[in-house]
């Protein structure tokens, strides 16, 4: 008898999660698309996708929707977690309390949800668990310590978990995506505007914000259904690969920070972001 999958998505209700839980509904999964915003995820419904509502970072919240998916289907098979933002400003005036939040939605959400499908993949010996991670897992840019932060440890957690879940028939693979046309570079010039621009990181901090919403990085941007489908195809292949860097920007910046002295490195980056140098 052939079962249906089952794939749980995180941070659906825009952008990359919302273009993964139609993709993959498309390929023939029940989706089940979660977010905070009730409002936004109705949206998806007429996908046949099911809305949940859940905050990545409350335990009962987490606990609550992976139990009404069990308690519906009976199985989780794929867990793709993309829920995230870019928290940016410079360490010195980020408030530990945002760098706490940004630890506890990038990586510790993402952490407890893998406990929570974990047990359900062993008993049924198979299993897929995206994180969507960044190419800012593997390269820094000026201002973003918290952020890079998240996805570097995200990309550590993703390699452990990699050999552990290896026996019981588990895949783990890390999505990289480069610049895609999303919400979230928006949201990272206003944090960083909002946290360092009137003191002594303000010409960073503004030339940083200019980038992030730029015009002709918007353009050049990667539209977000190619991640969908590349999540997609990574579920359904029979041995994915355990990375695939995707997007605008994604492949080439994560090559050459990996053959360019490190200060030559940010040399590319402060003309690409415009910061100036000292």
């Amino acid at each position: 008898m052939t079962v249906t999958k089952v794939a749980l998505v995180t941070g659906a209700s825009s952008g990359i999660g919302e273009a993964t839980a139609r993709q993959l509904a498309a390929a023939g999964f029940i989706v089940y698309a979660a977010a905070r915003r009730a409002e936004r995820l109705q949206q998806l419904a007429t996908a046949d996708i099911r809305p949940l509502v859940m905050d990545v970072t409350d335990d009962a919240s987490m606990r609550a929707g992976v139990d009404a998916i069990l308690g519906e289907q009976g199985r989780i098979d794929v867990l793709v977690n993309n829920a995230g933002y870019g928290s940016y400003g410079a360490v010195e005036d980020v408030p530990m309390s945002e760098a706490r939040e940004q630890l506890e939605v990038n990586v510790f959400g993402a952490a407890r949800l893998i406990q929570l499908v974990l047990p359900g993949m062993r008993a049924q010996r198979s299993g897929a668990i995206v994180n969507v991670t960044s190419m800012g897992g593997k390269i820094t840019t000026p201002l973003g310590a918290w952020y890079h932060a998240t996805k570097f440890a995200l990309e550590a957690l993703s390699d452990c978990l990699r050999m552990e879940v290896a026996p019981f028939g588990i895949n783990v693979v890390v999505i990289e995506p480069g610049g895609i046309r999303t919400e979230w570079g928006g949201i990272a010039a206003d944090k960083v505007r909002a946290v360092s621009s009137g003191g002594p990181y303000a010409p960073q901090a503004n030339a940083v914000a200019g980038s992030l919403t730029a015009e002709t990085l918007q353009r050049r941007a990667s539209p977000p259904e190619l991640i969908g489908k590349t999540i997609t195809r990574a579920v359904t292949a029979k041995r994915p690969r355990t990375r695939y860097a995707v997007g605008y920007g994604a492949k080439p910046l994560i090559f050459l920070h990996g053959v360019l002295p490190d200060r030559g490195f940010d040399a590319l980056v402060r003309r690409i972001t415009r910061v100036p140098s000292a």
